[in-house]
C-alpha cells in the first residue's frame, strides 16, 4: 500500500525543517498529504539560534529567499565561533581566545599544517584563513553586491529561533502545500504489528495516518511515550546538564559581531548570540559541579546584572539520543531524536541533516520501509556518535585545572573509542581529510583542525622540504593580504543589515 498520509507532530524548527524537506520530496505526488501538528499549551523550546552553513544548502532547496531570511528572522551573520576563557588563564591571560571560522584552512588546496606546527607560537591556526581577521573587524561576509548565499568569506547565521520556525512554516505550507492542524496530541492508537494507526486528540477525535515524524521535543511523545525507545544516555561524556537562557536587549546603535560568542566559566560555558534587536544569551552547566543559585550569580555577574534583576528559563538537558531513531512507521528528528548541549550548534545541523535523509530515502511504499530503516538508524547514529566525540573533545582538551568540572573533562575516562583513537594518532600526525572517511561526518577534518589547534592541542612536527615551506609561507602571507583587503573592502556587519532592511522596505 503507498505512504499517502503524512502525520508531523510538533511545529518549531525541528518540525517545519521536516515539513520543508518531506514537501521538497513528495510535492510532485499528489496523493501525498503532509500535516504539521501543533499543540497551543506546548512552547517551542526557541533557543536554537546558531547554524552552520549547511543550513544555506537547505533553505536554497526550499525556495527561500535570503533577504526574506535576513529582514523576516532578525537575522545577522555568522562567520564562525569565538572561544574565550576555554584555556588555563595563568598560562594563556584572561580574555584569551580562538576561532572557529568556516573558511577552509586550505584556501588554496595545499595543507600548510606541517609549515604552521613548525612556528605555531608565532600565529593562531585560525589565521591560516581571512575569516577570523574580518570577523573580529566585525565586517560583513558579504559586500553589496555578493549573490544570494554566497559571500566573500563563508558564513552561516544567528536567527530568531520563533520567526524562523514561523518562516519556515509559511513556506511550507505556500510553496509544498503542507497542511496544519492546531491540536494536542495526547495518545496514539496501533495496529498488531506495534506500528502506530492514529493520532488521538486532546478533543477525543481520533485520527489515522501512515507515517509519523515525531517532533514533539523532549517529551519525544510517539517514540518514548507510545513506542517506548530506549534513550542511550551520554550524559557521562558530556557533563553539563543544564542551560539557563536570558534574553538581553542591545543599543541599536551598538555594532553586531558577526560570530557566536562562547565564554567558559568554571563548570561550562555561556553563549551570547546577537540577532539585529538583542543578544540571545545561555548560561549552560553541570549541577553536580555548580548549584542554580551560583550559577544565576555567575550569569549576572556576566550580564553586568544584579542576580534578582535576572529571570532566566531553565532548561534541563538530557544528553544522548534514541536507541533507534526510525521504528516502526514512526522517524524522530530534533529534540525528540536526541540532544547535546549546543556547543557548535548541533541541534539544527543534526536535524536538518536528518529530516533531509529521511526525505531522501522516504518509504512511498508502507512496505518499503523494512528496506530503509537499518540504514538511516546506522547512519543516524554515526552521525550522533561522531558529534558528541566533537563537543567533548573541546572539554577534554582543556588545561584548566581551577575547578573540578575541568579536571573531570581532561581525565579522559569516558572517551569513546573512536575519538581515544583518533587524539592518539592527532599527537604523532595533524588531521588529514582521510582520517573522516565517512559522509556522516557532519565535523570533518577543517573543523578538528581549528578546535584542536586553538586548544592547544601538542602534534610532534615532521620533517618539510625547503620547497613546501616556501608555498606555505607564500599562503600565510596571501592570506594575510587579503585579510587586509576584506577589511578594507567589507562594509560594517550591522551597516550591511541595517542597508538590506531600508532597501527591502522601500
Amino acid at each position: 500500500m503507498k505512504t499517502r498520509r503524512i502525520a508531523i507532530i510538533g511545529g518549531g524548527t525541528a518540525g517545519w525543517l521536516a515539513a520543508n524537506h518531506l514537501g521538497y520530496e513528495l510535492s510532485a505526488d499528489a496523493e501525498v498529504e503532509i500535516t504539521v501538528i501543533e499543540s497551543a499549551d506546548v512552547p517551542i523550546i526557541g533557543v536554537g539560534e546558531g547554524t552552520v552553513p549547511a543550513i544555506k544548502t537547505s533553505l536554497r532547496k526550499f525556495g527561500i529567499s535570503e533577504a526574506d531570511l535576513l529582514v523576516a528572522c532578525d537575522t545577522t551573520f555568522k562567520n564562525g565561533i569565538k572561544f574565550q576563557n576555554w584555556l588555563d588563564v595563568a598560562r594563556h591571560g584572561e580574555g584569551h581566545f580562538y576561532y572557529h571560522p568556516f573558511a577552509s584552512p586550505f584556501p588554496d588546496g595545499l595543507d600548510i599544517t606541517p609549515c604552521w606546527l613548525e612556528q605555531r607560537e608565532r600565529m593562531p591556526f585560525s589565521d591560516v584563513s581571512t575569516s577570523t581577521r574580518v570577523a573580529e573587524a566585525l565586517r560583513s561576509p558579504k559586500q553589496i553586491s555578493s549573490p544570494p548565499y554566497q559571500g566573500e568569506v563563508e558564513y552561516a547565521y544567528h536567527v530568531n529561533a520563533h520567526k524562523f520556525a514561523a518562516l519556515l512554516a509559511e513556506n511550507a505550507q505556500k510553496r509544498f502545500r503542507v497542511q496544519y492542524l492546531v491540536a494536542t496530541v495526547v495518545d496514539a492508537e496501533r495496529h498488531e504489528d506495534g506500528s502506530i494507526a492514529a493520532l488521538r486528540m486532546a478533543s477525543g477525535e481520533v485520527v489515522p495516518f501512515d507515517f509519523f515524524v515525531d517532533c514533539s521535543g523532549f517529551s519525544s511523545l510517539l517514540t518514548q511515550r507510545v513506542l517506548k525507545v530506549p534513550f542511550v544516555d551520554k550524559s557521562h561524556q558530556i557533563l553539563t546538564d543544564t542551560a539557563l537562557v536570558q534574553q538581553v536587549p542591545t543599543d541599536p546603535e551598538a555594532e553586531i559581531p558577526p560570530y557566536t560568542l562562547a565564554v567558559a566559566h568554571e563548570a561550562g560555558w555561556i553563549w551570547d548570540i546577537p540577532v539585529t534587536h538583542r543578544r540571545g544569551t545561555g548560561f549552560v552547566y553541570a549541577s553536580a559541579h555548580m548549584s542554580e543559585s551560583q550559577a544565576v550569580e555567575c550569569f549576572a555577574q556576566y550580564l553586568g546584572a544584579q542576580p534578582d534583576t535576572l529571570s532566566p528559563r531553565k532548561i534541563p538537558m538530557k544528553i544522548g539520543y534514541r536507541q533507534q531513531f526510525w521504528f516502526q512507521n514512526c522517524v524522530a528528528l530534533g529534540l525528540a531524536q536526541g540532544f547535546v548541549e549546543p556547543l557548535e550548534a548541533t541541534s539544527i545541523l543534526v536535524t536538518d541533516f536528518s529530516a533531509s535523509l529521511l526525505s531522501r530515502n522516504f518509504p512511498r511504499m508502507r512496505d518499503d520501509a523494512h528496506a530503509l530503516r537499518r540504514g538511516y538508524n546506522e547512519a543516524v547514529t554515526y552521525t550522533w556518535e561522531r558529534v558528541i566525540d566533537f563537543v567533548q573533545m573541546h572539554y577534554h582538551l582543556s588545561d584548566r585545572s581551577d575547578s573540578s568540572f575541568w579536571l573531570e573533562n581532561r581525565h579522559g575516562a569516558h572517551l569513546s573509542d573512536v575519538l581515544r583513537g583518533r587524539l592518539a594518532k592527532w599527537a604523532i600526525h595533524h588531521p588529514q581529510k582521510n582520517d573522516f572517511t565517512s559522509r556522516f561526518d557532519l565535523f570533518d577534518v577543517d573543523n578538528h583542525l581549528y578546535v584542536l589547534y586553538g586548544m592547544g592541542f601538542k602534534t610532534r612536527p615532521l620533517p618539510i622540504s625547503g620547497f613546501e615551506r616556501e608555498e606555505s609561507l607564500a599562503q600565510f602571507a596571501q592570506v594575510g593580504r587579503e585579510a587586509e583587503q576584506a577589511i578594507r573592502q567589507l562594509p560594517g556587519h550591522r551597516d550591511w543589515l541595517m542597508g538590506l532592511r531600508a532597501a527591502y522596505q522601500r
